[in-house]
């Protein structure tokens, strides 16, 4: 099942997609807003399941066409939102690009921080920046939603919690980056509003490309009409899902509509490997000795986007342009 919410008002109008992303159908009175219904999953789900059947099957009078323009971000505001760095390799590459070792506990309890989740962008809308030096960076991510997750579950028990797959572009403003880490307080300034997919999906979209906790399909993400990166979020991927869930829930529960991001993906020795600019600079860094990529500027356009082995859009396509904000002046 594939779902999307337009927009409208601050937490969207929750419809049901295509399977091709062709075509949508409103899922009232089953569910108003996606929190709506993750909040009653036991049964909206099925509901949800009869009206995807019917509207693959042209069965749905009042269905119209599904214009991604309209999205706003699958949960346009939530209650968590957690975000990993699953992809270790990709912190060892950026710590070697500096000449630092990398702790061997980062190989066996993930780094996961929380992020701002009072608002997030739809997957068109313009990325806003005051100024090009701050290091505007785009990183395409996998996502999952979960329902409530008590606190101590193992990550065997984990993967029954995943409701909701999708991709986020999780922008990072690389140059804020170092002078907030040096308070060893973690990220606040150098992370703007995170941006969705146009639609998020049930796990049984993916057929065997999802193993329980790790989606196995590439992750391509294009710049200015240059593939940047495409590696498999399959592959590397330290730390899966479900051991993400079990450390973010260790010493609390969950709620439902909790969002748990994986971090960059990333892929080892691989010629499109990258899913950020970041990790392109530290690999040129490392290759030539200093990095010649710069980060975006404003005009810039970032595409993120995941197809099936049969060359088809999993979520629809992240298109977004980064655009330069003036703040108010009184």
């Amino acid at each position: 099942m594939k779902l999307a919410s337009l927009k409208s008002g601050r937490d969207g109008r929750l419809v049901v997609v295509s399977k091709d992303l062709t075509r949508a159908v409103g899922a009232t009175p089953i569910a108003a807003t996606m929190q709506a219904a993750l909040d009653d999953w036991n049964t909206a789900s099925s509901e949800l399941v009869k009206l995807y059947d019917k509207l693959n099957a042209g069965a749905v009078a009042d269905s119209f066409a599904f214009d991604v323009t309209q999205c706003d971000a699958a949960l346009p505001r939530a209650y968590h939102w957690a975000d990993g760095s699953a992809y270790v390799t990709h912190v060892e590459l950026v710590r070697k690009a500096r000449g630092a070792d990398l702790p061997e506990s980062f190989w066996t309890d993930p780094l996961v921080y929380m992020g701002a989740s009072d608002a997030f962008l739809g997957p068109t809308d313009d990325v806003l920046v005051e100024q090009e030096a701050w290091g505007i960076d785009f990183e395409a991510e996998v996502i999952v939603i979960t329902d409530d997750v008590p606190a101590g579950i193992s990550p065997e028990q984990a993967s029954r919690h995943i409701k909701l797959i999708g991709l986020v572009n999780d922008v990072s403003l690389r140059n804020l980056i170092p002078g907030e880490l040096a308070k060893q307080f973690g990220f606040y300034q150098s992370k703007p509003w995170t941006s969705f997919s146009p639609v998020v999906v049930t796990p049984d979209e993916l057929g065997d490309a999802w193993d329980g906790a790790k989606v196995h399909l590439p992750l391509r993400a294009t710049l200015n009409g240059t593939l940047v990166g495409a590696p498999n979020a399959g592959v590397d991927m330290t730390f899966d899902f479900c051991t993400l869930i079990a450390h973010c829930a260790k010493s609390r529960d969950l709620m439902t509509g909790t969002v748990v991001g994986s971090g960059t993906v990333s892929n080892v020795g691989s010629k499109h490997g990258s899913c950020c600019l970041a990790e392109v600079r530290c690999l040129e860094t490392i290759a030539e000795g200093a990095p010649k990529t710069p980060f975006m500027s404003f005009g810039d356009r970032v595409e993120i986007e995941m197809l099936d082995r049969e060359g088809q859009s999993v979520f629809g396509k992240i298109d977004q342009r980064i655009v330069q904000y003036s703040p108010p002046t009184d």
